[in-house]
């Protein structure tokens, strides 16, 4: 089953020491103690994994990893496989980041091994697609979007084990985001895409990301098909972040 709606994700990127993150984490559990109605999800940096999972106290905000390698195991040092990330608490990882595309030169393959990775070990692979910004003035973000959904999403996918993020590189880190249209018809034409491509291609959760903010989450928490949110800085705030998953609610 696909995870409940408004799905909310806050990657903390590199940031985050453990003071930090814990009294982000317990300020979170403690505000979701009575249950959450859609989903909540904190992706801190690798070592807090496991404490992080603590410090949430068994809340129902879901824990998750920012990266994965392809391989289960082998001579690949300092990178973390999917299996030892699931064993240290994590229930989702992020794969695709546009950071990790473009830092990393991660190619749509190698961002489909990592998701093939993730989903076999358990966890729900959040994969990230996004438009550059001479792809967006040119006018071929659908282009763009297309061949990283062909590359990127696993033969294997499911509503239940993928999540597709959809992250304009312009957009992220830099406070401003396409129109609602544009966000609109971005989040559509993936939507045809994947009801093509799979047989419960209309439950698959569509997540927009790129500065969003409480200021703005209220309208594009509640455009067609997206149903949810991959908050990157705004998440580090607990009360913030808080608000940007309740903007999502009664969708």
């Amino acid at each position: 089953m696909a995870l409940a709606r408004p799905v909310v994700f806050g990657n903390w990127k590199m940031n985050g020491s453990a003071a930090d993150g814990e009294a982000l984490c317990r300020a979170l559990a403690a505000k979701a103690a009575s249950g959450l109605e859609g989903t909540l999800g904190v992706f801190p940096p690798a070592v807090l994994l496991p404490r992080a999972g603590a410090w949430l106290d068994a809340s129902p905000v879901l824990l998750g990893a920012q990266d994965c390698h392809g391989e289960a195991k082998g001579a690949f040092t300092g990178d973390l496989a999917a299996p030892m990330l699931v064993e240290a608490g994590a229930k989702a990882i992020i794969v695709g980041h546009s950071e990790r595309r473009q830092y990393h030169d991660e190619s749509d393959a190698t961002v489909r091994g990592k998701a093939e990775a993730a989903i076999a070990a358990g966890a729900i692979a959040v994969i990230c697609i996004g438009e550059t910004e001479a792809e967006y003035v040119a006018g071929e973000t659908l282009q763009r979007l297309e061949a990283q959904l062909a590359g990127s999403v696993p033969d294997l996918a499911t509503a239940a084990t993928v999540v597709v993020a959809y992250e304009p590189v312009w957009a992220i880190g830099t406070g401003r985001t396409p129109t609602n249209a544009e966000i609109t018809a971005a989040h559509g034409f993936l939507r045809e895409q994947l009801v093509a491509r799979f047989a419960d291609g209309a439950d698959f959760r569509l997540l927009y990301g790129g500065s969003v903010k409480a200021s703005n989450a209220q309208e594009i928490l509640h455009l067609a098909n997206v149903d949810g949110a991959l908050v990157g800085g705004a998440s580090l705030e607990a009360d913030g972040f808080w608000t940007i998953y309740e903007a999502g609610l009664g969708g």
